[in-house]
C-alpha cells in the first residue's frame, strides 16, 4: 500500500474534489451487469466462506431428512 504524505494526501483530494468522479459512477444498467454487480459481495471473504458452510449445512440437512423418512 502506498504511504501517502500529508501534503499528497491534501493535493490528492483537493484534485478529486474538482475532478467529482461521484457525479459520473452510475453503476449497472442492463440487466446482465446488475445480475453480476450483485454477487460482487458474495465473490470473495468472508461472505464466500459462510456461503459454502450454508450449502455444506443444507446438503447434510437433506441426507438426514432422507435417512428419517
Amino acid at each position: 500500500m502506498r504511504n501517502w504524505t500529508a501534503e499528497q494526501r491534501l493535493r490528492q483530494s483537493e484534485a478529486i474534489r474538482r475532478w467529482r468522479p461521484w457525479e459520473a459512477s452510475t453503476g449497472a444498467k442492463t440487466k446482465q451487469g446488475k445480475a453480476i454487480s450483485s454477487k460482487n459481495a458474495t465473490k470473495t471473504g468472508d461472505s464466500a466462506y459462510v456461503r459454502e458452510l450454508i450449502k455444506q449445512m443444507n446438503r447434510l440437512m437433506r441426507e438426514q431428512k432422507k435417512l428419517i423418512n
